[in-house]
């Protein structure tokens, strides 16, 4: 599962800490993972799942794709979700704050705008 791991983080383009940060562990609790001197305990395994959109037999077994395809409304809803939940008040936090706010004319609107701007 070390090799993995690993893999997974690169694939993501994080660093030990980052991905550490993610799924709450210290940053040499992944090193460890990553060389093979521990293995996560099944409750982290959950986390990076469901933290990364990670099919858990190709994480404990190497059997399948890494990542588990969502559809187009679980990808926007783990989106909005993750952000969201963030603590700081970004760009795409107050973004969607925006959008939730439209009327059903002020969609249209939008729309409108965007076709406008697509035609360019």
């Amino acid at each position: 599962m070390n090799e993995r791991i690993k893999k997974l983080r690169k694939a993501l383009d994080l660093t030990q800490q980052e991905f550490a940060d993610r799924i709450g562990v210290k940053r040499n609790t992944v090193a460890t993972y990553e060389i093979g001197r521990n293995e996560p305990i099944d409750a982290v395994i959950a986390l990076i799942c469901r933290e990364f959109n990670v099919n858990e037999d190709w994480l404990r077994t190497g059997n399948g794709e890494m990542f588990i395809e969502m559809s187009r409304d679980e990808e926007i809803a783990a989106f909005v979700g993750k952000t969201l939940s963030t603590e700081s008040d970004t760009f795409k936090k107050r973004f969607i704050s925006m959008l939730s706010r439209l009327s059903e004319s002020d969609w249209e609107v939008l729309e409108r705008m965007v076709m406008d701007i697509k035609k360019d």
